[in-house]
């Protein structure tokens, strides 16, 4: 369910999803995608998501979540011709810890199949990148092949967040929970995952500030990793972020514009992936 303080465009993108469960639903119902999803985590378990993140970061490496991403609703299309096979192995050969793939199709034009085949192509843990408002879609994410899935605090309540992450772990997968804020910050600190994701784009004006991350890490217990998120685009923004102790990224825009995306991660992060 959204909160009372959901975004504008994320309330349209929570409309959406709702009725895209509908109709999924429709076609293949609960008890069967979550059977396909138990399935799945017995005969093919998720690779260590959190694992990959949490040791790279607490050796102060750099550990980046390299996305695949298609188009945003705020930079429109970023790469027209995208081969999620080929640019997983790209991120594989240039250091990623991890993969992030979108799977939303009507804002971000990504789908399932480009996460299978991402993870097809590389032996990195993989996270499904979407807007998830239902149980239905915890279970999907398991069953198409994901090894982690995002929580978005600003679209979830505590109590659904709690439920979502019980889905995820009795399927083995990991949970990357992602605030704005001091208040979403709050609930995030209330959930198991050791993956705490602060977003540096402001949903309401889609402005980036790398100063979200920095003023929210006091409120931080030991014990959790941080994944810094948005806005991530120049090396000075990465030495930013680990003068102050934040050595976990997610990163799409800047890899998705550049020729060679895998090259563009090693340069990007070039002393220690």
């Amino acid at each position: 369910m959204s909160t009372p303080n959901t975004p504008d465009i994320l309330k349209k993108i929570v409309a959406v999803k709702h009725e895209e469960v509908a109709s999924a639903q429709s076609a293949v119902p609960l008890f069967a995608v979550r059977a396909a999803a138990e399935a799945a985590a017995r005969d093919n378990p998720a690779r260590d998501f959190a694992g990959a993140i949490v040791t790279r970061a607490a050796a102060g490496r750099a550990a980046v979540i390299a996305e695949i991403k298609k188009a945003s609703p705020s930079k429109g299309v970023l790469r027209a011709d995208i081969r999620p096979a080929e640019i997983a192995a790209d991120y594989a050969a240039h250091g990623a810890a991890c993969l992030s793939v979108l799977t939303d199709r009507a804002f971000f034009q990504g789908a399932p199949e480009y996460l299978q085949a991402a993870r097809a192509a590389c032996a990195l843990p993989v996270l499904r990148k979407d807007f998830l408002v239902d149980p239905y879609q915890v279970f999907e994410a398991r069953a198409m092949g994901a090894d982690a899935i995002l929580l978005i605090a600003a679209v979830l309540d505590l109590p659904t967040m709690r439920e979502f992450e019980a889905i995820a772990q009795a399927l083995g997968m990991a949970v990357l929970v992602e605030v704005h804020d001091a208040a979403e910050l709050d609930l995030a600190l209330q959930l198991e995952t050791p993956l705490l994701g602060i977003n540096n784009r402001n949903l309401r004006t889609f402005e980036v500030s790398l100063q979200t991350t920095l003023d929210l890490l006091a409120r931080i217990p030991a014990g959790r990793t941080v994944v810094t998120e948005s806005g991530i685009l120049a090396a000075v923004d990465v030495s930013l972020m680990r003068r102050n102790g934040v050595h976990a990224f997610l990163v799409g825009e800047a890899f998705m514009r550049a020729t060679h995306p895998g090259v563009a991660l090693s340069e990007l992060f070039s002393v220690d992936v």
